[in-house]
């Protein structure tokens, strides 16, 4: 019972990701971070680290859902943990070589994994990151206050000086829409 209570809320959470719906994208990351962030410590990582691969796992997820065909055929959390370790596998291949892998981690990933797919990830994560840089402020700081520092709305108006935190939440709407939007240009670019 409670399995088919989770699969089904795995499925709205990923409906709520394709719509836009900042309350999935927030469920998911509180949800889903804290296991990343420990796995990437406990192997060299740091919560940088930890942040840059797991936002590297949300675009992955946001476009598979947004192809239209993508059937979620674990949990949510287990699908998320897998793309977080194999993002971290490679990036220590890339930065310290194969000798430098733990057994544990190279058996996460299949050798069999297209190099092509995973260079398409990269780009798809330069691009977040240029577009998050660009966003500019008082974007890119409420962005991170909310999301990564898990600041409350309230919280972000009184740092920003909104009139309440309605006005918070709508400006940080605003600007995760802003973010997509340089993403999707960027992206669509060749």
């Amino acid at each position: 019972m409670k399995q088919n209570q989770d699969i089904t809320r795995d499925r709205e959470l990923l409906l709520g990701l394709a719509k836009g719906d900042d309350k999935s994208l927030e469920i998911i990351y509180s949800e889903n971070f804290p296991v990343v962030l420990r796995m990437i410590l406990q192997h060299n990582g740091s919560e940088d680290d930890a942040k840059d691969v797991f936002q590297e796992a949300i675009i992955v997820l946001y476009e598979k859902v947004q192809s239209g065909d993508f059937t979620l055929s674990s949990r949510l959390k287990t699908f998320l943990y897998s793309v977080c370790r194999h993002l971290w596998l490679k990036k220590v291949q890339r930065t310290y070589g194969l000798y430098a892998l733990s057994p544990e981690l190279e058996e996460v990933i299949p050798a069999t994994e297209e190099l092509e797919e995973h260079n398409a990830r990269d780009q798809e994560f330069r691009i977040m990151e240029g577009a998050m840089s660009s966003i500019g402020q008082p974007c890119q700081t409420i962005l991170e206050d909310y999301y990564l520092h898990k600041k409350s709305m309230q919280e972000i108006a009184e740092k920003f000086g909104y009139t309440n935190a309605e006005n918070a939440k709508n400006q940080k709407y605003k600007c995760l829409m802003r973010l997509k939007k340089l993403f999707f240009d960027q992206y669509k670019t060749p």
